[in-house]
């Protein structure tokens, strides 16, 4: 007998051999019926899978969210069955889950245009009503070459071929048709349910090979539920919306060019937004005790080898051989020089802890595959500080940096912040006992920050190469999440360097550096606030605060005084006197994403008074000249000089 245990903790016994179906019908039929899958000793296994041996069991229904996958994986088959019915002689290679949905690779003479989905969508929905059982077979090497060579299939014996020798060949089969696959799956396809949908079509070289054949691949997503998949549409219309490369276009902040792959050419308007997050930066790091520097752009390649960006990060960086045959890098980082400012001149433990700043632009290569706008760039500029500390101002330090970072992100509009901590890579330099130290500190400060009521949790594996790291990621007005600032602790970069201090018995010792960045990359960051706001920028933040229209010509006079009176109190603004209605002005300027606009005619010049329409409104409200501009003054203030 084998026993077998429950999440309450009871536990029963069995004849070895028993399913996790027969199970589930020994204590419920209504049990058996509701149940997609179990989880044995936590790994994902099919419902009829038989069990030999004691193990911990837990029924996984359908809304369960590990269900997720199979429902996907199941709807890729499901997608799959659908186009081998409605264009036979199609071959399919691959269908695996992917974030958000799934997705499969065909081959054909004629590849899938997005026309086709309809009507694949449609044959999948009448699968489903089949609901026909998905059963699973174990076949030999042979059986399973000799099948899918006699349909045609060769994408699928070249799979068969590279899949090791000792490993079961798992046929799973819904109705007449059947694929290759690890699984595990829905007892039935029409478990997968009607939630889904399919969302594009586009080419895929076999295997992410550019000498093999091209495939046709058909993007899907599903959902447990209809209003689950309705919410992920509307985020996705959501997203499309506020996408910052249009927003950028719209609102004439910068663009993009093939000649500049992954960099960014500045508008006036957003290099004035740029400078804005910098000036706001500069004020809170002053305030904090952070002295701003400059680094050098060019670096002599001995330096990237002491610090052992050569060895470990070389295939992301750009290189140049001068004349003389000397090998230079652009910085992808600014640590080593931030090293090299603390190493000139002597230290003492009382100068502890050093903070050196700075605004220092990198360059890393991406793959041009990987480029997404403002997102993932090759060049982008860091608020980049280092803090060098000895080992017991760490967890103060640290702390230090977690309340700037919460109150900086406040400020912008998000207060939804989940801080992780992430652990030793594969790819990595310095001493186990290094690391464990620098783990241990973190960890400390993860459980205090969890303790004041933060989210909090573990990346395994994701720190960087000198250090691990505690990761902010911030949630955005529709639910996405972004990295953004970090605070890693090196016990490794100094020491390559032979950076040291002197301590309180008169003897060298070496700091532990602190890396900081709080926006991360000011780029990157620029690009989630126009998506954050969807371009509504607050006013505070609007490189044009306000846009003075005209009525008539009568009013121009008028109109260049109010101007000339904001500017008086700092505000951004521009004149629209253009011969044009006022309609068509203020939708223009709307589309433009200007905060307010301020409508003056010939009433308002003789009552010294402004119209007002703000963005977003169609309400419009009156006021004196001295009123409108002493609030918007007051609300272009930015938060942390309000606080001052």
């Amino acid at each position: 007998m084998i026993a077998v245990t429950f999440p309450d903790g009871a536990s029963r016994q069995f004849e070895p051999g028993v399913s996790g179906l027969d199970i589930a019908k020994s204590i419920s039929p209504s049990l058996a019926k509701r149940t997609v899958a179990m989880a044995l000793d936590g790994e994902l296994r099919d419902l009829v899978d038989t069990i030999d041996r004691d193990a911990k069991i837990e029924f996984v229904g359908r809304e369960d969210p590990r269900a997720l996958e199979l429902i996907r994986h199941d709807c890729a088959h499901l997608l799959a069955e659908a186009v081998q019915e409605l264009f036979p002689g199609t071959q399919v290679t691959i269908g695996p889950v992917i974030e958000n949905g799934f997705y499969y690779d065909f081959y054909r003479s004629e590849p899938f245009t997005p026309d086709d989905l309809p009507a694949i969508e449609k044959k999948m929905r009448e699968i489903v009503a089949r609901d026909a059982a998905i059963t699973k077979e174990v076949w030999s090497r042979d059986q399973a070459k000799t099948y899918f060579t006699a349909k045609g299939e060769a994408f699928k014996r070249e799979l068969i071929e590279s899949i090791p020798g000792g490993e079961d060949l798992k046929i799973y089969r819904q109705g007449h048709w059947l694929d290759l696959c690890r699984g595990p799956h829905l007892p039935s396809i029409g478990k997968v349910g009607t939630a889904f949908k399919l969302m594009k079509v586009a080419g895929a070289y076999w295997r992410g090979d550019h000498n093999n054949p091209m495939l046709s691949r058909i993007y899907g997503t599903a959902f447990a539920k209809q209003e689950d998949l309705d919410a992920y549409l509307h985020r996705l219309e959501e997203a499309e919306r506020r996408d910052h490369r249009r927003l950028g276009r719209e609102m004439d902040l910068f663009h993009f060019q093939e000649e500049g792959p992954g960099t960014i050419f500045w508008h006036e308007k957003g290099w004035a937004l740029f400078q804005s997050l910098v000036s706001y930066m500069r004020r809170r790091q002053k305030a904090a005790g952070y002295r701003e520097v400059n680094t050098p752009q060019v670096l002599d390649r001995a330096l990237w080898e002491t610090s052992g960006h050569w060895q470990t990060y070389r295939e992301n960086m750009f290189l140049t051989k001068t004349e003389d045959e000397r090998i230079f890098a652009l910085k992808p980082m600014n640590c080593p020089g931030h090293v090299q400012i603390f190493k000139n001149g002597l230290k003492s433990y009382r100068d502890l802890p050093v903070k050196i700043a700075e605004f220092g632009i990198v360059h890393r290569y991406e793959p041009s595959g990987a480029l997404h706008g403002m997102m993932r760039v090759r060049a982008f500029t860091q608020d980049d500080a280092h803090i060098f500390c000895n080992e017991d101002q760490i967890m103060e330090e640290a702390l230090k940096v977690n309340d700037l970072i919460l109150t900086i992100y406040k400020d912008f509009g998000f207060d939804d912040v989940v801080v992780k901590l992430s652990t030793r890579p594969e790819k990595h330099v310095g001493s186990d006992e290094a690391w464990a130290k620098a783990e241990a500190a973190l960890h400390k400060v993860l459980e205090e920050l969890a303790a004041r009521g933060l989210k909090t949790g573990v990346n395994p594996g994701e720190g960087a190469f000198y250090g691990p790291k505690l990761e902010y990621t911030l949630r955005d007005a529709i639910g996405r999440e972004w990295q953004c600032g970090t605070t890693q602790v090196d016990f490794n970069l100094p020491g390559r360097f032979g950076a040291f201090y002197i301590g309180a018995d008169s003897e060298k010792k070496t700091p532990v550096m602190i890396h900081r960045a709080m926006f991360g990359s000011l780029e990157r960051f620029t690009g989630i606030l126009i998506e954050h706001y969807a371009g509504h920028l607050p006013l505070w933040l609007s490189p044009l605060q306000i846009v003075v229209c005209t009525i008539t010509q009568d009013a121009d006079d008028y109109a260049y005084e109010v101007a000339a009176e904001a500017r008086k109190l700092g505000l951004a603004v521009d004149l629209d006197l253009r011969n044009e209605k006022i309609t068509y002005k203020v939708r223009e300027h709307s589309l433009a994403k200007v905060p307010a606009l301020l409508v003056v005619g010939k009433k308002e010049a003789v009552e010294r008074t402004v119209s007002i329409r703000r963005l977003g409104s169609q309400a419009q409200s009156s006021a004196t000249l001295a009123d409108a501009l002493a609030a918007l003054a007051a609300e272009a203030t930015p938060p942390d000089v309000k606080e001052g």
